[in-house]
C-alpha cells in the first residue's frame, strides 16, 4: 500500500491546486501564499480555520475562493451599526 507523503507546509511551494492534507499547518508560508492571492486584507479568522479544518477534500485555490467568497458577503451586509 502507498503512503502518500504529507505536504510542506513550512517550505514547499504551494499553488492553487496544492491539496489540504491532515499536517495542514497555518504557517507563514501559507499566510504569504494567501496575502499574495487574497490582498493585503487577508486575514485568518476563527469561522475560515473552522471550513479549512472540516475534514472536506479542499485545495488552497478553495481557501482563496471561500475567503474572497466571505469577504464581498461581509462587504454586501455593511458596516455593524
Amino acid at each position: 500500500m502507498e503512503q502518500k507523503m504529507t505536504f510542506d507546509w513550512h517550505g514547499g511551494v504551494i499553488s492553487h491546486s496544492t491539496e489540504i492534507d491532515a499536517g495542514y499547518k497555518n504557517t507563514q508560508n501559507v499566510r504569504r501564499f494567501l496575502l499574495a492571492h487574497c490582498g493585503a486584507q487577508f486575514r485568518f479568522d476563527r469561522a475560515l480555520m473552522a471550513w479549512i479544518r472540516d475534514g472536506g477534500a479542499k485545495t488552497m485555490g478553495d481557501v482563496v475562493t471561500e475567503w474572497r467568497r466571505r469577504r464581498s458577503v461581509a462587504q454586501a451586509a455593511g458596516p455593524i451599526p
